[in-house]
């Protein structure tokens, strides 16, 4: 058996020479599933284990594994993760099963609090069975709730809220948070819903045809009760959620064609739909976070948010009206500038819209109205300061976030440290502080920077409607005295 190091990690060097605490918004614990299972019997009855675990067997990782090459190929089935937590070293592989360990290696990984998120857990918010995926959630977070109580002053685990209707959000919300006393959550980003014409072909293309509900822009149902009731109970939503499976991330053999740039593709989903749907309006004291996606998507996003309004706002656009062409004057230009090949029987007419529609539109579309945007420096009222971004320690785009001189209206993402401690990014533990302090080594953020990375924005994000988040914990003092 392995046993504590005689020298401090480098990661603990780290954190001894900071004058702040290192506050981790997404480490990782990995269930240990017959104890989920008891407790699973224990809310939902012995016969909802074995439903949830055909479930698993018939849906998850393990249907590809059940399939042969020309099943898999003729299914199009994703090819899954595999050897997803690390093994090598013995002591990590317990440390993120066992919170105790975990707790007992707090000041070695050189943090001084975690939220811990599941790692089975994420997958069930978005069980197609409604029973299944309740009761599920609910067993989770029992679970989460009952082994993580003994270490609160230095960790908290989230609970896993399924969305795929506001109303069985809100129920799980009320149990998770108002029963259990958890206090953060975590939401799957979007919901898979049938295509109504898919379904009517039949239950095989019903499953190809499909469209994601990411809560906002065109949703199924109305999800302000849910922004609601999370406002009246102090938490703001999290979005660990992936995208493999759909857009490009579908190869049939090889996973990390499927996994680079999944969770940014998710978040990018979610995020966009809940500014173009006005919810950052209609809600502004609440905090939306999207988690180990990283932030260069979002500075990106942010890019072309404003850039697509400048262009394309209610006033901007009628530049692009096609009543406005002086039609006389393109066929004066027709005639003397058109090749023998324009010169067909449509005449010059056909060629004004270059293929593109030069119907009229009736009424002017405003395509930000749900944001009420009336001025630019808005965005960073609707987008900066809502929005949050789980950013890897050993990401080098996290520097981004910070570059005032290149984002649009000089501003600074506020991206959050996420250790993803538990999973395969992160092969030794003890190193992930020091790796997130790698953009300050190499000059890419400055120190303050690096603070506002790690203390002040998880900070900030945590305590928004709830100031005693982090009360009786190792950090209430620091976060308390935050200017």
């Amino acid at each position: 058996m392995q046993t504590r190091p005689s020298t401090p990690s480098r990661s603990a060097l780290v954190r001894r020479g900071l004058d702040h605490p290192i506050l981790d918004s997404d480490g990782h614990h990995v269930e240990y599933q017959p104890a989920v299972f008891d407790i699973l019997a224990r809310v939902a009855g012995s016969a909802m284990v074995d439903r949830y675990r055909k479930w698993v067997e018939e849906n998850s990782l393990f249907a590809w594994y059940a399939m042969s090459p020309a099943e898999r190929e003729d299914a199009r089935i994703v090819r899954p993760p595999w050897w997803g937590i690390p093994m090598e070293d013995v002591r990590d592989r317990a440390t993120v099963m066992f919170p105790k360990l975990l707790h007992e290696r707090m000041e070695e990984l050189g943090l001084d609090f975690s939220v811990i998120y599941p790692t089975w857990g994420l997958m069930v918010g978005n069980v197609d069975d409604a029973e299944i995926r309740r009761a599920a959630c609910r067993a989770m977070n029992v679970y989460s709730a009952e082994v993580f109580a003994p270490y609160s002053d230095r960790m908290t685990p989230v609970a896993v809220i399924p969305t795929v209707t506001p109303e069985e959000a809100i129920e799980e919300l009320d149990f998770a948070i108002g029963e259990l006393g958890l206090k953060s959550v975590v939401m799957n980003g979007y919901a898979v819903r049938p295509i109504p014409a898919a379904e009517r072909l039949g239950v095989n293309a019903a499953r190809f045809g499909f469209w994601l509900d990411t809560f906002g822009l065109d949703s199924a149902y109305d999800y302000d009760p849910l922004w609601r009731r999370c406002v009246e109970l102090g938490v703001n939503p999290t979005f660990h959620t992936g995208g493999m499976g759909w857009g490009s991330r579908n190869s049939i053999s090889n996973y990390v064609f499927n996994h680079i740039g999944h969770f940014a593709a998710a978040g990018d989903a979610t995020c966009k739909s809940l500014f173009l749907g006005g919810v950052t309006r209609r809600f502004p004291t609440l905090r939306f976070a999207f988690l180990e996606g990283g932030v260069a998507w979002a500075c990106s996003l942010f890019s072309d948010l404003i850039g697509h309004w400048e262009k394309r706002n209610p006033d901007a656009i009628e530049r692009y009206n096609p009543a406005r062409l002086d039609q006389p004057a393109f066929d004066r230009f027709f005639e003397r500038y058109a090749e023998p090949a324009f010169r067909t029987s449509a005449g010059p007419l056909a060629t004004a819209t270059g293929g593109v529609t030069n119907a009229v539109q009736e009424e002017k579309v405003d395509e930000y109205g749900p944001c009420r945007i009336e001025r630019v420096e808005d965005f960073l009222e609707l987008f900066v300061r809502p929005f949050y971004f789980g950013c890897e320690a050993d990401d080098p785009t996290n520097a981004w976030a910070f570059a005032a001189r290149v984002n649009p209206l000089g501003a600074r993402l506020q991206a959050l440290f996420s250790s993803d401690i538990g999973h395969w990014d992160v092969p030794v533990l003890a190193d992930v502080a020091w790796e997130a302090q790698e953009g300050v080594r190499d000059g890419l953020i400055e120190p303050r920077d690096f603070e506002d990375f790690v203390f002040r924005h998880p900070a900030r994000f945590w305590t928004n409607g709830n100031p005693d988040f982090f009360a009786g914990t190792a950090v209430e003092a620091a976060v308390r005295a935050l200017d």
